[in-house]
């Protein structure tokens, strides 16, 4: 009897030493205790951050940090970013920049076809449209009385100052944005900028009566080959693609004098 006694003490003493130690309060330091811990703290690594907790199993706090801690990229990776986080771009958000890019950038790195100028519309209406206007003539739906006021008009691309404008005007400020409008390069990558821009000069050729596609351009008619287009990049833009710089954040689209 008293065998059986003591081992009821025994076991109560033992439930009543697990109760306490699970119910242990976390302190300052102390995360308390804490039933299957993994589920609660993610034993998974992140890349270029380091947020070991002490109760993964898999591994030691050195073989973790081994996983986590910054590696060089893999050979042939274009960086989207320069090392503060900004967009690799040649040309400085000032009015002196702006000409220069206005002046350097001339030829579209993309030929004319119909497809590109066929998608790039809905990104035109999306991210243009609704200040510029469908037809680029200035009159977006937030201008327009059944959209609201706005503080400033939007450029009227179909003006003869924008269809003579070259393509750099145009790309500098989806870069760094004009006046009231800001920058778009996080909204489009490369390619669609340009390709935006293709779609604003057949939306120019239209009101000018004038042809721009694959077949003909006589709204700005050029001396490069559209084939050579495909292949060819200002200067500026090449020398930055050649040093790894990321293609798709060196250029854009948009008017320079949106709003």
């Amino acid at each position: 009897m008293n065998g059986k006694l003591m081992n009821i003490k025994y076991s109560f003493l033992c439930a009543l030493v697990v109760v306490l130690f699970s119910c242990q309060q976390p302190g300052v330091n102390s995360t308390g205790s804490e039933y299957m811990p993994d589920m609660g703290h993610s034993i998974a690594y992140e890349a270029n951050y380091y947020n070991y907790y002490y109760h993964n199993t898999w591994g030691s706090e050195d073989e973790y940090y081994e996983y986590a801690k910054p590696k060089l990229p893999v050979k042939g990776t274009v960086p989207r970013t320069n090392a503060v986080g900004n967009a690799v771009y040649a040309y400085g958000n000032t009015e002196e920049e702006r000409a220069r890019a206005t002046a350097e950038l001339i030829d579209n790195p993309y030929p004319i076809t119909d497809a590109g100028i066929a998608g790039a519309k809905d990104l035109y209406n999306i991210y243009c449209g609704i200040c510029h206007g469908e037809k680029g003539d200035g009159a977006g739906y937030l201008v327009r009385e059944d959209g609201g006021k706005y503080p400033v008009q939007p450029a009227n691309l179909l003006l003869e100052e924008f269809v003579n404008a070259s393509n750099g005007r145009y790309y500098h400020a989806i870069m760094h944005g004009k006046n009231m409008m800001g920058a778009y390069k996080d909204k489009l990558n490369y390619e669609e900028r340009w390709q935006v821009i293709h779609y604003i000069r057949s939306l120019q050729a239209k009101e000018l009566k004038l042809e721009y596609n694959e077949s003909v351009n006589t709204l700005n008619e050029v001396d490069v080959p559209a084939a050579t287009l495909a292949v060819h990049h200002s200067s500026a833009e090449k020398h930055m693609m050649d040093e790894g710089h990321d293609a798709h954040q060196v250029s854009d689209h948009h008017d320079e004098s949106h709003h």
